[in-house]
């Protein structure tokens, strides 16, 4: 275990006080698994977030092709067999 020191208002250290009473653990591991939480949800998009791309997928649906269907799957299946196959043939810049 490494020993950290660091600063909190006072509101924190009562929510932390008395959430570690509550559930019987000390408040370090109160800290530990909290911060273990924090990390797990962190790279989540939040609802806002997850609103925004979701209305830019619709407008983005909303508009018409700019190409042939035919020649967008053409290019796709080259990306897939290109994939396939290892990828570039030469260094990327």
């Amino acid at each position: 275990m490494v020993k950290v020191t660091f600063s909190v208002d006072d509101q924190t250290a009562r929510t932390l006080r008395t959430t570690a009473e509550r559930l019987g653990k000390s408040q370090s591991l109160v800290v530990r698994e909290a911060v273990a939480e924090y990390a797990a949800h962190s790279g989540r998009l939040t609802e806002g977030e997850r609103r925004r791309l979701l209305a830019a997928v619709d407008a983005m649906m909303k508009r018409p092709p700019t190409r042939p269907q035919p020649e967008a799957e053409r290019e796709i299946d080259e990306i897939r067999r290109s994939r396939r196959s290892g990828g570039r043939r030469s260094r990327a810049r």
